[in-house]
């Protein structure tokens, strides 16, 4: 494929990087297919619309695709390069291989079986959106923190309505204090306040998330670092400054200047999914502290010499903080037994077990994959 037939996907992000993962993929692929790259732009349950050489289109996995992926993670999210097969004159594509990512924004999905729902992929940056309101919360700050380090993207905390605060500064401290080393902006839309300082995070080519509750203002922010309306918002209920869901998919969006932006719905509440180093990278403070202990086994709680004890009866690491490392700790330790019993109970049915640790349903994305939407 030249490189004029490549020029449409340069902006959206694709490079010499992806092009030789996708010589890669078709040294595996029959060689009877015209395949070319695609990006998933947006996902609508067993549906997407890709971006191609040739513009965009809706796509769907093929069979084989589907009988062979082990967990919903296999599946194509948003932001994630494909190998696709345009069909003979229709507006559609029919995806065979994903191509390997070099970074997933994940949660663990509700449900009895443990599963892996990947929010975004291929993300450089993800931009943690708390409203400084009502539902401003630091531990909810934390728990996010701890999914994007785990991604291999990079995080930083947007403080948006800076015009419903009295004191941005105040509130942007407090986070600093609880993430180490992230970046914090206070920003207003309404006010027109601190874009530039996000520029640096916006570069032509590079894919930025944007996640956070709802009502916490993520399409605002997307049309106003846009400079258009390409998102529709809602209001926030006074009363307890919940939001209504104005995003209700994920989908890419290119900026005026060039950089891409995926908006993903709001999150009542964020499930962690196999985050041990995320969990480490969070709370690097607390791991540090917990490596000058006198004792390497040391729990923290009563023994002689737990550097962490002292920081904390010396006011130096806040207790909130510390409790919700520890609540984090277990929660990680919890999920893990049960993705491993979940592993046990799949093998001893003779079902293919996927993922890191845990089984998971191959059969997530069955039905007809070509029942697809109207655009």
């Amino acid at each position: 494929m030249t490189n004029q037939d490549m020029n449409h996907l340069n902006g959206f992000g694709w490079n010499e990087d992806w092009d030789r993962a996708a010589q890669e993929a078709l040294q595996s692929i029959q060689r009877d297919k015209r395949l070319v790259p695609a990006r998933i732009v947006a996902q609508f349950s067993k549906q997407y619309r890709i971006v191609t050489p040739d513009g965009e289109m809706t796509a769907a996995v093929t069979g084989k695709y589907e009988y062979e992926a082990a967990s919903k993670s296999d599946f194509p999210a948003v932001g994630d390069w494909v190998m696709v097969e345009p069909l003979q004159g229709e507006p559609r594509a029919v995806i065979h291989q994903l191509l390997p990512r070099k970074s997933a924004f994940s949660r663990r999905e509700a449900g009895s079986v443990p599963d892996e729902q990947v929010i975004a992929a291929n993300i450089d940056t993800v931009f943690i959106v708390n409203a400084l309101n009502k539902d401003f919360n630091i531990r909810k700050i934390e728990r996010y923190l701890i999914a994007v380090w785990e991604s291999g993207a990079q995080p930083v905390v947007l403080l948006t309505k800076a015009d419903l605060c009295d004191s941005p500064e105040s509130h942007a401290a407090l986070v600093e204090a609880a993430a180490p080393g992230v970046p914090v902006h206070a920003v207003s839309s309404l006010l027109d306040q601190g874009k530039e300082q996000l520029q640096s995070y916006l570069n032509p080519g590079t894919t930025v998330a944007v996640t956070g509750s709802s009502g916490a203002g993520k399409s605002t922010l997307l049309n106003w670092l846009s400079g258009q309306d390409i998102q529709r918002v809602q209001g926030v209920r006074e009363e307890d400054a919940r939001g209504r869901h104005t995003t209700t998919h994920r989908e890419l969006f290119v900026l005026p200047g060039g950089a891409i932006m995926v908006d993903t719905p709001g999150m009542r509440e964020l499930q962690l999914w196999e985050s041990e180093d995320g969990w480490e990278a969070a709370f690097a403070d607390i791991s540090s502290l917990a490596a000058q202990c006198r004792f390497h086994d040391c729990r923290h709680e009563k023994e002689d010499g737990c550097a962490v004890q002292e920081a904390l009866q010396a006011g130096t690491l806040d207790a909130e903080r510390y409790a919700n490392y520890r609540k984090t700790e277990r929660e990680l330790a919890h999920q893990a037994r049960k993705e491993q019993a979940s592993t046990r109970r799949q093998k001893k049915q003779g079902k293919k077990p996927g993922g890191k640790h845990a089984a998971r349903s191959r059969n997530a994305h069955a039905g007809s994959y070509f029942e697809l939407m109207d655009e």
